[in-house]
């Protein structure tokens, strides 16, 4: 059988870093990488693009869309990607990824490590092979990430742990698949992939491509006693605010000082602006229709609910939808629709 053709964008991360006196930090390239796992020679034909070789921490939205191009620039040419990527952003790249190409036929899988790959105890030589045998996979599509023997969806991972080589989990929905050294083995609900779906239902022979992005956007977590003058200080330089609320959906009736934060939030959206509603609580997620602190915002022109949508997906998926329009009806069906299973279907 014809080996399936792979590219491999390296963007840099822990697993192409060196110490070098100041810490580590991005040295090795993406060419350099693939020499450590040989291996890779048998699963598919590679070939790599060096997108950036940085931090993950510097990692900003133009970069999301420099790795999009990067990918679609090739499309054609290939039957998969790999994108290597450093884990502190990486779901944030995942989710970005997921709605700046959406419904892809090809499979475009995130990697990367918890120790760099020139390490003597790494985990790199084994995530970056098993992300290259998944992206070789038939039924492998649409964005995800491929590291410590789990596969999850590009919209609904995020970093649970610092060190450990598991440090990815999947919130709020079941893992796609896990890799037992050469093997993947699907979860129950995608034991039968679907092919890749377009626009309303077509199956798509390519995805649908974006290339906006609005990044002012600006991730707020409450804590008791947040002045709600906040908003106010906020407006000049942020077109959209994802306020991370107590439990289930709770709003404080009233802040330290200043306005009240109902009259402070009203006065933002009514401006034109963008509230989200979540919840700082990492597991099930929001309503906003369970408590009288939470209520007043269910149905408020302006305020969308993030659901059990993850934090790095709602910061993602808000940059992309004001990026498509600045209309606020327009902008609230682009958030609520259903992408790369990043939310459930129950509001």
């Amino acid at each position: 059988m014809t080996k399936k053709r792979i590219l491999l964008v390296a963007t840099g991360g822990t697993i192409a870093s060196k110490e070098e006196g100041n810490g580590l930090s991005p040295a090795l390239s993406g060419e350099e990488l693939t020499r450590y796992v040989p291996e890779m020679a048998d699963l598919a034909t590679l070939d790599v693009k060096q997108a950036m070789n940085i931090d993950s921490t510097n990692m900003r939205p133009s970069d999301w869309l420099r790795v999009a191009h990067t990918i679609m620039e090739s499309y054609d040419d290939y039957d998969g990607f790999v994108v290597l990527h450093g884990t502190d952003t990486m779901a944030y790249t995942a989710a970005a990824l997921s709605y700046l190409i959406q419904h892809s036929p090809k499979p475009i899988v995130l990697t990367g490590s918890q120790r760099p790959m020139a390490s003597a105890f790494t985990d790199a030589k084994l995530n970056l092979y098993q992300s290259v045998l998944y992206a070789t996979d038939d039924d492998a599509r649409d964005v995800s990430i491929a590291f410590g023997g789990i596969v999850i969806a590009g919209t609904r991972a995020r970093k649970q742990r610092t060190m450990s080589f598991n440090a990815f989990t999947s919130v709020n929905f079941p893992p796609l698949a896990y890799i037992r050294t050469d093997r993947i083995v699907r979860s129950a609900p995608f034991a039968h992939a679907r092919k890749a779906e377009g626009p309303r239902g077509r199956t798509a022979d390519r995805p649908v491509v974006y290339d906006k992005l609005d990044p002012r956007v600006f991730a707020l977590k409450l804590t008791p006693g947040l002045d709600s003058r906040i908003f106010s200080a906020l407006a000049p330089s942020y077109d959209a605010v994802i306020l991370e609320t107590f439990g289930i959906g709770g709003i404080p009736e009233q802040g330290e000082t200043g306005p009240c934060f109902q009259d402070a939030i009203y006065s933002w959206v009514d401006s034109g602006r963008i509230a989200v509603m979540t919840t700082q609580v990492p597991e099930e997620g929001l309503d906003l229709g369970v408590y009288e602190v939470g209520r007043a915002y269910a149905n408020h022109p302006g305020i969308l609910r993030g659901a059990d949508m993850t934090p790095e997906a709602i910061v993602a998926k808000t940059m992309w939808a004001l990026g498509q329009t600045r209309d606020v009806s327009e902008v609230e069906h682009l958030f609520n629709c259903e992408i790369n299973h990043d939310r459930s279907p129950f509001e």
